[in-house]
């Protein structure tokens, strides 16, 4: 019975621990669930896509890279052993290392322990290690930043590509819902005899044609939906549904044009120039590879030894020293001299590519500038069309069932309602990505 109980017991434990487990499992989950706002889709990526998740893992590679390196001036302390049996001859003193007495008599048996540790004091090597360390943490803190920076970018853009279909296929619905109710009028004028059929079938053409549109708009939102997903890291299954607040974005359109461009604020000038700092102690390396090396070491030993076996262990004969190692290079070749010119080639060549780079930097704030001012021009202009449209086909659409209009005017003005609302959610959402160029071209887009 106690035994029944305690197997009772080890199972309820058991399954309370997996349970737990499952269920931390699925909290400790990233997920992103109801309509996500651009601020939550870029949190998200930030957290998930692959490209940052990369870059913040060669980040963390770098750091250990640089623990290697710096490692080198630490002492190094190893150990050894041996066992030698000599079934001919026997060991000599200064081939085996041992403090072997004139007076041992035959050996067959020698074996020795150890320890030996050496301390660098100068070293080429780690002194390059030392000092690229504050520079290679820097480019790869800037190469994470710049992954964030392209995500940022790239989902806002398509975050705002997919409203923009979205607003689209509002339009077209709202559209299709007029076509329907003006063939709707249409028809009845037919059959009361007040109009013949060219109304009635140019409001049929003109459903038709709407309804292709909304179709294609549909498909089009999900292929655009399935790239948003991709570059936000969410997986495949995963539904993703935007929330869209328009005043939000008519408040956030606006950015001062009359900052200037800062150069060092771009994280491709910075990664230029911590690679120029980089190549300028890999030249400070080579020159000095002309020095020597000096190191201090030191070594304890037992050495056993006997004719048997047995007693080998019995006694041991200790040796020590200390010391220092000098490594003076004297010749290679010439390719300490090579490698010299080609450090100094490479400087000169990232100089080339920094003062390019300033260029193209200042030709991308230039053209991010212009298509901002151009972009906010149109959005103030095509803004107003949108109520004057409306106004418009009210007026027509009364006019029309009071007689006074033709159905080709209810067309036109349907038309120009459907061509003002496209208008006005294109130059905005263009607009907001214009400003995310401009925003990326001074090196001010906020990653948070």
């Amino acid at each position: 019975m106690k035994k029944l109980k305690y197997l009772s017991l080890l199972t309820i434990v058991h399954l309370t621990l997996i349970l737990h487990s499952q269920s931390f499992a699925q909290t400790g989950a990233d997920t992103i669930t109801g309509p996500v706002t651009l601020k939550q889709a870029v949190d998200y990526a930030l957290r998930n896509q692959p490209a940052v998740r990369q870059a913040s893992i060669d980040e963390q590679i770098n750091e250990r890279d640089i623990r290697i390196g710096l490692s080198g001036w630490l002492p190094q302390v190893n150990s050894s052993g041996l066992y030698n049996y000599y079934f001919k001859g026997q060991p000599q003193a200064g081939s085996s290392g041992a403090n072997i007495p004139s007076n041992a008599g035959s050996i067959r048996n020698l074996s020795t322990l150890g320890v030996t540790a050496s301390q660098v004091i100068y070293n080429n090597d780690v002194l390059l290690a030392s000092k690229a360390s504050k520079y290679s943490r820097e480019y790869y803190k800037d190469n994470t930043i710049s992954s964030q920076i392209n995500v940022v970018t790239d989902v806002s853009k398509a975050f705002f590509d997919v409203l923009l279909s979205q607003k689209q296929l509002d339009i077209t619905n709202e559209d299709i819902t007029r076509l329907q109710r003006s063939l709707k009028d249409a028809t009845n004028r037919y059959q009361a005899g007040v109009s013949d059929k060219t109304d009635f079938k140019q409001a049929t053409i003109a459903l038709n044609n709407s309804i292709a549109t909304r179709k294609s708009t549909e498909e089009s939102i999900k292929s655009k939906t399935a790239y948003l997903k991709q570059i936000m890291g969410v997986a495949g299954p995963n539904t993703l549904t935007l929330a869209y607040d328009s005043s939000r974005y008519e408040q956030e359109v606006a950015i001062d044009t009359n900052q200037v461009l800062d150069v060092n604020n771009r994280i491709e000038y910075r990664l230029l120039q911590a690679s120029k700092a980089l190549k300028i102690l890999n030249v400070d390396y080579y020159h000095y590879g002309f020095l020597p090396s000096l190191s201090a070491v030191g070594s304890y030993n037992y050495a056993y030894f006997n004719h048997n076996f047995s007693p080998l262990y019995s006694n041991a004969y200790p040796t020590g020293y200390v010391g220092l190692t000098l490594n003076l290079p004297i010749f290679q070749g010439g390719k300490r001299l090579q490698n010299l010119s080609k450090a100094r080639l490479q400087v000169e060549r990232t100089d080339l590519d920094i003062v390019n780079t300033k260029n193209s930097l200042n030709t991308e704030y230039v053209q991010a500038l212009a298509g901002y001012k151009s972009n906010f021009t149109s959005y103030k202009l095509v803004r107003e069309n949108v109520d004057l449209a409306k106004d418009v086909y009210k007026i027509v659409s009364l006019q029309y069932r009071e007689g006074v209009k033709t159905y080709l005017d209810v067309i036109v003005a349907q038309s120009d309602l459907r061509t003002a609302e496209l208008n006005y959610y294109n130059a905005l959402f263009q607009l907001l990505a214009s400003k995310i160029d401009l925003q990326k071209a001074l090196g001010t887009l906020p990653l948070q």
